[in-house]
């Protein structure tokens, strides 16, 4: 009980510093000087509507300036949106109901030859976080957070859990997982042409959203790059009351989608 504690008091102090930080930037943010226009793409949904405000705040005030900021919603969850949250910069444009995928699958659609960086919807991000993709957009696929592919000795993928899990050090390579959760940085044409075929991910990987990015980028030739160190996850408070990150790692959403991919495309060894 005292270590919960204490891990609630940690929490909620990160939550009190990060506010701050987001309310404090004074900077003016620099051209992103890529090729083609940058566009920071999320989603949210009901019990998220509440927080979304602060990832956008963070998202709209970082060093490098994107050219878009969309917010995608369905039907429903638009006219729960806060009124505040239209105000505020971004855009908030209709999708269908496709999960987790609107957070990347309408923008793959509406602007296939920008960068696209996709953010999650209820998490803190610092002031340099877009900053660090696009300094390494030439990688193709850029991401803060991933763990690396074990394989076993025929050269499959192991069981997910089985993975080495938050790699804490820089590293590129076809075994580089990028996790969503940090935002993750796709140049343009890296995905194969059935990223956007929603009858495929709907059917072979309907919660699992990583999984399939990355099986879509690696059938491409993708080599992965992880930046920094660790990334720490501080999640704003009430989001968490749907946590699609522990469905699939407590249920083994993943091994599914895993082995459907398998079934349907192979494992993308190069």
């Amino acid at each position: 009980m005292i270590a919960e504690a204490f891990r609630r008091w940690k929490h909620g102090r990160r939550i009190t510093q990060a506010q701050a930080e987001i309310a404090g930037r004074r900077f003016t943010p620099a051209p992103h000087d890529l090729d083609a226009p940058l566009v920071v793409s999320l989603t949210s949904y009901g019990p998220r509507l509440s927080v979304v405000g602060q990832v956008i705040a963070s998202l709209l005030r970082q060093t490098v300036r994107p050219d878009r900021v969309i917010l995608w919603l369905d039907e429903a969850d638009l006219a729960k949106l806060p009124p505040e949250i239209a105000e505020m910069g971004a855009e908030i444009r209709l999708c269908p109901l496709w999960k987790s995928y609107k957070k990347i699958i309408p923008t793959l659609l509406e602007a296939p030859d920008s960068y696209i960086v996709t953010a999650d919807d209820d998490v803190y991000y610092g002031p340099d976080w877009l900053a660090g993709l696009v300094s390494r957009a030439e990688a193709g696929v850029v991401c803060h957070r991933a763990h690396r592919v074990r394989l076993d000795r025929h050269g499959c993928p192991r069981p997910y859990d089985d993975w080495d899990r938050h790699i804490t050090t820089p590293g590129h390579g076809p075994l580089i997982f990028p996790t969503g959760v940090g935002g993750v940085l796709y140049a343009p044409g890296v995905f194969h042409p059935d990223v956007t075929d929603a009858g495929k991910f709907m059917r072979l990987a309907p919660s699992a959203d990583d999984i399939w990015l990355y099986w879509m980028h690696r059938l491409r030739g993708s080599n992965p790059e992880k930046v920094g160190g660790r990334f720490r996850v501080v999640e704003w408070p009430g989001s968490q009351a749907q946590n699609l990150r522990s469905s699939n790692l407590g249920t083994g959403g993943n091994d599914r989608a895993i082995a459907a991919l398998m079934a349907e495309y192979g494992w993308p060894a190069d």
